[in-house]
């Protein structure tokens, strides 16, 4: 019988990189990642991603694999995310999905349909709005549209932003339509799979947030920034253009702290929206987390 996957998601800075390498060790289980922004190299600090150490005690996929000019879709996660859970598999390991990015793990699961058809005249017109209007535009018109789907992106997100206004219009009909193949996913594969979700209290949270930016501003985040560059795809997560604002000369280094505390929670509360509506989750408290995922993982095929 093909093992279960355990996926394992949360906001931004909730612990589940910890408890994610726990869980690994204690069911000899691989990690593949699930987050937008750790897949792409030469930003470890910027995007937390895991160490070199944690990476020595786990396997892990899907981190640090991808150039931070290069766009990077969820269909495309899907078949990468696939083809590292086989080869688990196929080592005789389990496979550990963990990340914070809810629609990757939610078009993983099958709860979600991607888009099997685009309106190549649609996307030129959208890629026409994204240069002349700033993002706060369309982000507009993607609440008025589709409100679930805007507020899980980011207002400063433009390539997120046009593609989910064309997935939103080309749904409502009309224009040229060209089919594309709907990715598998991993309940059309038939295999089972269970989502937990770390809870963190919002104080624990705002803890860990505001230490987890002084980490990154002592770790070396704005030279981090300034190696990524303002125009690669990667640097509209949060951190970057901050950084840079600061490398330029328009904010002070309290500012650079206070807005990236700011926009890091801003971020932790569009997950805890996004993951409100998400089916089949199975929340678990930080203060039980270990032993309560390990009951969760024990309760999938080839996991007990």
């Amino acid at each position: 019988m093909t093992p279960g996957v355990l996926i394992l998601t949360g906001q931004t800075a909730s612990g589940k990189s910890a408890l994610a390498i726990e869980l690994a060790e204690r069911f000899g289980a691989e990690i593949v990642g699930a987050d937008s922004r750790q897949i792409y190299r030469g930003m470890p600090v910027g995007t937390a991603a895991p160490g070199d150490a944690d990476r020595v005690r786990v396997p892990h996929h899907l981190v640090g694999f991808l150039d931070p000019r290069e766009r990077y879709s969820a269909a495309r996660f899907i078949a990468d995310a696939l083809d590292a859970i086989d080869a688990i598999h196929a080592r005789g390991h389990r496979a550990l999905v963990v990340g914070g990015t809810g629609f990757y793990v939610r078009a993983l699961a099958g709860d979600v349909a991607l888009s099997s058809a685009y309106d190549a005249s649609l996307r030129e017109r959208l890629a026409r709005e994204a240069r002349l209007h700033p993002p706060a535009v369309l982000a507009d018109w993607l609440a008025a549209l589709a409100p679930a789907r805007a507020a899980a992106i980011a207002p400063n997100d433009p390539y997120r932003i046009t593609r989910a206004l064309e997935i939103a219009l080309t749904e409502r009909g009309g224009g040229d339509r060209v089919a594309e193949t709907a990715p598998d996913n991993l309940r059309t594969r038939g295999t089972p799979y269970r989502k937990l979700y770390l809870e963190t209290a919002g104080d624990e949270l705002e803890r860990r947030i505001a230490a987890r930016v002084d980490a990154m501003l002592a770790g070396g985040l704005c030279e981090e920034a300034e190696r990524v560059g303002i125009d690669a795809v990667a640097a509209d997560a949060v951190g970057y253009r901050e950084a840079l604002a600061y490398r330029s000369g328009w904010s002070t280094a309290a500012e650079l702290r206070t807005q990236l505390v700011r926009n890091t929670r801003r971020y932790a509360k569009r997950q805890a929206t996004w993951f409100r509506t998400e089916p089949g989750l199975v929340r678990i408290a930080a203060a039980d987390a270990l032993e309560r995922a390990a009951d969760e993982a024990g309760a999938l095929p080839g996991w007990a």
